[in-house]
Order: structure tokens, then sequence, then C-alpha cells
């Protein structure tokens, strides 16, 4: 549920920001930026029939989405910035000749190994040479499981980034009991599946099966490029065997119940509890042997996948085991292979037509694997401490506006509200970066040795989780790096990431106007805290702790408001017979109105009780939630939108924009009417927090 948050510098909320009537001097002096794009609105559509249109028509008539890229936007637009800031820290940080086993240093050989395709196409397999040993020796059940606990990565994360997908039959997550939160314990996930989930093998829609047969080719060429025998009989078998991985799997929706995934499973219990894996054989080559418990987040996929272990032959899963071996490391193969993982990856499943410069492949992957390297220089050339003291202010006063909105609930309960607050109290905010950083030391960084540069980052995290098993729940532990672009609500921790590169023009700027500031990076800001209470977050007491701590009548209302939502979105259609799943999106849509709610409170706090100035014919409202509209704003290729609407959490920003047909105050500012399409009678407005 915290994938693609976005956050900013602010400097509004402590006082230090323009005011209103100096701002609105300055901007009919034209010396201050509006913050409101004026060019992109298209003022031939009503506001009550598309906001978002008429926020961005214009804009998205003119956008050209880059051949490199699946969509466009606001988001790649700070990103893009962020990478060139990245891009110049790694092509230096080799300038000075640092240290061997320095961070510099290993930021300098790790960028020069990926850029060295000379030493990559000579190497051509060599590097994934053990590991296709390893599974051509496979000849018991017990070799396989051995196999197979050996590739389980820590490569999932059901609850901060919700990431769900792993190439290994199985992902480890390491985080806190969902009932006891003083100690770390280890969820196994499902896995197994080549394309993106499990709606690609099983939806029997004209699309879909397209992407199957070019799956298939896609797996045959890959085994043939690598000289296996009888590629195409083999690749038959691999997807016949994905098929059945995709029947096993739970579904999106009922992998993000977090009751239905408290199952925490003696580890000796997993024999009997999900028979077909030699879990002795698993676990100790997953070097988990001793836990006392893994808890087994999508209890009947596990079971079905471990069966399918028994049932399936041993040359399917050989085969099956080879192929994605390979094609997880394509990218650092030669480039016939990496050229053939864009071409299916990119161009066919998301309509991307040009892959990315081999430049920007790299900084991206070092970032992956010596994020908080490249962190700690990007923080002291980016971000000063005065940026931090702005956000955390203009944080605190979002908060102190969410926890006047609980107050003025007329249909929570005062028990339920007390518990609420204790949450809003507790919440630990993050921003800019960690506290403590990652040690990189361990870590071998060859010059010459891109792919094996890279397994052995992927290793070491692996190292990294499961050293937490057993320890104490660190509260400040960061998930993201501070040069992402993105932020994020940790439900378990109680806590907030903000990176400081998502803490940028446009999404704040100090010289715009306050209600542009509070429409975009103030909505973003209330969108994270919201998290904290959507579907999932209220789950979660002050402390992280799976706990029901509403009265019947309060839950009640609240899942009410939410099935309110759901068939709100249910009914959006962003192709041809292709609905947003409004379940499957449900937190982040909460998150987003509870959020603009926070946002607008908290604006209007900020005039301190004067009326906003009128600029350019625009009242404060109308220019808050346009700015709220542009800051969605988003142009998708058609095959990455269904992507996304299949796979992801979150609805397209398009829908997003139109958030605010269920604020009031949108009503006022704009005067949409009964039978325009936006329009929503006062009593089927979602108020949710």
């Amino acid at each position: 549920m915290q994938a693609m948050r976005w956050m900013v510098t602010a400097a509004l909320l402590c006082g230090s920001a323009v005011s209103a009537g100096a701002f609105a001097a300055a901007a009919q002096q034209g010396k201050a930026p509006l913050g409101v794009d004026l060019k992109g609105m298209d003022r031939s559509v009503q506001p009550g029939d598309d906001f978002d249109n008429y926020a961005n028509g214009n804009w998205r008539k003119n956008a050209v989405i880059p051949a490199d890229r699946a969509s466009t936007g606001i988001f790649l637009e700070v990103f893009q910035k962020a990478e060139k800031r990245n891009a110049q820290i790694i092509r230096d940080a080799g300038a000075g000749h640092p240290a061997a086993g320095s961070n510099a240093r290993k930021i300098a050989d790790y960028y020069a190994a990926f850029m060295n395709e000379a030493a990559i196409e000579k190497a051509g397999l060599a590097p994934l040479k053990p590991e296709l040993d390893k599974i051509d020796a496979i000849k018991t059940r017990t070799d396989l499981s051995r196999v197979l606990g050996g590739q389980l990565r820590a490569d999932v994360d059901p609850v901060n980034a919700t990431h769900w997908d792993t190439e290994h039959l199985f992902g480890l997550f390491v985080t806190q009991g969902l009932e006891d939160p003083s100690h770390n314990i280890a969820y196994l996930l499902q896995g197994g599946l080549g394309m993106p989930n499990r709606d690609y093998y099983l939806k029997n829609d004209a699309e879909m099966a397209g992407f199957r047969d070019k799956y298939k080719a896609y797996v045959a060429a890959t085994l043939q490029r690598a000289g296996v025998a009888d590629a195409q009989a083999k690749a038959g078998a691999v997807m016949a065997l994905e098929t059945k991985i995709a029947n096993a799997q739970e579904s999106l929706v009922e992998s993000e119940d977090v009751h239905k995934a408290n199952n925490p499973w003696p580890a000796s219990a997993y024999a009997q509890k999900a028979p077909g894996i030699d879990w002795n054989a698993f676990f100790e080559a997953a070097g988990l042997a001793g836990q006392p418990v893994v808890d087994a987040w999508q209890p009947q996929g596990i079971k079905g996948l471990s069966a399918l272990v028994a049932s399936e032959p041993l040359d399917t899963w050989k085969a099956y085991l080879a192929f994605h071996t390979i094609n997880e490391s394509a990218g650092l193969l030669p480039k016939a292979y990496a050229d053939a993982s864009f071409e299916f990856y990119g161009h066919t499943l998301q309509g991307t037509p040009k892959q990315r410069d081999r430049w920007k492949r790299a900084i991206g992957a070092v970032n992956n694997d010596l994020g908080d390297a490249v962190g700690q220089i990007y923080v002291k050339k980016y971000f000063p401490a005065s940026s931090k003291a702005q956000v955390q202010d203009m944080v605190k006063n979002i908060l102190a506006a969410f926890d006047e909105r609980v107050d003025s609930l007329d249909w929570m309960t005062p028990a339920t509200k007390q518990k609420a607050k204790a949450k809003i109290e507790t919440l630990k905010v993050g921003v800019g970066y960690p506290e403590t950083w990652r040690d990189y030391s361990a870590l071998e960084i060859r010059p010459d040795d891109a792919l094996g540069n890279h397994l052995r980052a992927v290793e070491q995290e692996y190292r990294h989780q499961k050293a937490k098993l057993g320890q104490s729940v660190d509260r400040g532990e960061w998930w993201m790096t501070p040069q992402t672009v993105n932020a994020v609500n940790l439900p378990l921790q109680n806590a907030l990431n903000f990176p400081a590169a998502i803490l940028e023009a446009p999404f704040f700027d100090p010289k715009a106007d306050a209600a542009a500031n509070y429409g975009s990076i103030g909505a973003v800001i209330g969108h994270e805290i919201s998290h904290s209470f959507d579907n999932t977050g209220a789950e979660f007491d002050a402390q992280g702790r799976l706990a029901n701590w509403w009265t019947p009548q309060d839950l009640a209302h609240f899942k009410a408001a939410g099935q309110k939502l759901v068939e709100q979105y249910d009914a959006y259609e962003p192709l041809p017979g292709l609905h947003i799943n409004g379940q499957q999106t449900l937190g982040e849509n909460i998150a987003d109105v509870s959020g603009l709610t926070a946002a607008w409170i908290a604006y209007h706090k900020s005039l301190g009780g004067k009326d906003a100035p009128v600029i350019d014919g625009m009242t404060g409202d109308q220019r808050f939630f346009l700015a709220f509209a542009q800051s969605w704003r988003t142009k998708t290729r058609d095959a990455a939108l269904r992507q996304q609407v299949i796979t992801d959490g979150h609805a397209p920003g398009r829908y997003r924009a139109q958030t605010v047909r269920n604020i009031d105050a949108w009503y006022k500012a704009f005067d949409p009417k009964p039978g325009q399409k936006l329009y929503l009678d006062p009593k089927d407005r979602v108020h949710i927090w």
C-alpha cells in the first residue's frame, strides 16, 4: 500500500513562506510562480464532468511519452532531476582514487563494471554457471527442495512497498510479528511467475492470450540461446507449469487481507501443513534452519506450490529453474539476452518502444545495490538541514489537522477516537534520510564483474534481512534510500519515510502560492499519514500490533464507507472492458480522500483567519484543487496501463485526480451540478477521516 507515494520539502506551515498578500502582489507582477499550470488546463471541459481533463487536458494533448518510458508526468519530471544528480555522484565517485573497500570505490567499480559491455559479452553465462550446475544436478525431490531454498531471497514486501511478486518460487520478508511487535520474524510469500501476475495466465481475453503466446516464445528463445536441448518442448512445459503455479496462487485481493496473512506456522509444521517440498532441506539451504516460526502469508498458495514440487516432473522443474535463473539476470548478460528481455517485458508488456540508455540503467542498478552509499553523498550535496527542519514542521502541522479531523468525526465513538489519536501521537516520521546507514564493508565489488556484483549485493541484502530475525524491532528502520523519488507509510512500525529526492519542485516550491503547495505536496503528506488509517493501516494499533481497536459500530461504519469507495472505483473503465478493481485499490483510495481532506484543513489554518487572495480569477480553493489534480497528471501507454490496473494497488493517476468528487469544498469551489459525471449527492460522498 505504499508504492508511489510523493512528498516534498516545504516551509509554509512553519511560517517561513511569503504571506498570502505578499504572494498575490508578487504574482500579479509576474515575480512569483503560481504553482498551477494554466496552459495545461482545458477550459472547454466542465469540471463537474471530468476534473482531470479540466486540469490537465491540454497538457495531455501535447505531452509526449519518451521513447524509453511507459508513461510520463510530474513524477517522471522529478525522477529525472534526481537521476541527473545521481549520475553525477556516481560518475564522480572514483575521481579522487578512493581507497579499496571504501564506499566510493565500490560505487565507481560497480558502475564501471555495468558499463563494460565487452567484459559482459566475454563472460557470457559464466557468472551463472555455479547455479546452473546445481540445477542440472537435481536428481531427487530433496535436491529440488534444496535448490529452491538456496534461491530464496528477501525480494518481497507485502506491507510497505507492497511488492508481491518474485520469480523465485517463494520470497522472504522480515519484520515484526503481527501480534508480537517486539521481535522480528520471517514471512514466506508465494511467487514463481515470469509474467506480472496470475491474471496474465488465467484471463481468457485476446490481449492476455497474445501475451501468453509471446511469453512462451521468449522462454523458448532464451533456453535455445543458452544451448538447452529441445528448447521449444521445454518452453511449453515451463508455460504449463507456470499456469499451474498461477492457479495455485492466492489473488492480490486475498493477499492484501492482513488477517488472512496471520499464520505463524512453526517451521517444523510445514511438512504437515504444506506437503510436497522437503521443508527441512529447503529451510536449511535457505539459512532458516532453527527458526521457530515462519509465517505463511498466503497459506493456500504455499500449500499449492509445495504440492506442485511433488507432482510435476523433475525435468520440467529443471527447465523452469534454468530459464528463471537466466531471465532474472538478463539485463547483465550479453546484449542478445538483455535486448530480448526488454523486447518482451518493456515493449510487449508495457508498450515502450526503446530501451533506456545503458548509463541510465547503470545508475538505477547502483542505486538498487549500493543505495545507502550513494544516499549519504546525495543528502550532503542536495538536502540541507534547513530543508529537513521545514519538512518536519509541515508534517507536524498536517498531523495536527488530521488530529483535529478525528475530533470532528460525528460517527466515531470517544473510545475509538482515543485509540486513533494515540496512533497520530506516536507516529514516527523520518524525513530526508535514515538515522543509521547500511554497512557495505562485507560486499565484494569488482570493476570487471557486473553480474557477480549484483548477485553478491542481492545475497548480502538477504543476509542483512535474516540477521534481523529474533532481534528487537528497529522503529527507525528506513525502507527507502534518500535518492528515491517516493514516500512510504510503514504500518507495522507506525512510521513514515519521506526521502530527500521527492522533496523537490514542482511538488513544492517555497516561492509559490500556498494553495498550490498544499494541494500538491500537502495532499501527499496527508496521504501518507492517512495510510495509518486505511483498510490495512486501521488494523494496527499504536505499537504496530494487529489488533482490533474499534468498537463494533465504528468498524461497521468504516467498512460501509470503504465499500462505497470500492463501488465508486469499480465503475471506472481505463480501457474498454477493463475496470479498476475498487477493493484492490481501496487502501490508496482511502488515503487519497483522507489526505486531501487533511491538506485542505491545513491550508485554511495556514491563512491565519484571512481570506485567500483571488489570483488570475481563481480563488484559493480553486487553485488548491487544481494543484492536486495536476500533481497526478499522467499519460500512459495502453499496455502499461493494462498492467497497472491488473497488478497494482494504486488506481491510475487520472482517477486519483477525480478524488475531489468526495470533498465538499470542491463543490463550493467549482459548482458542479447534479447530472454531471462526477457529481455525487452529499449522502454518496465518501467521508472516512
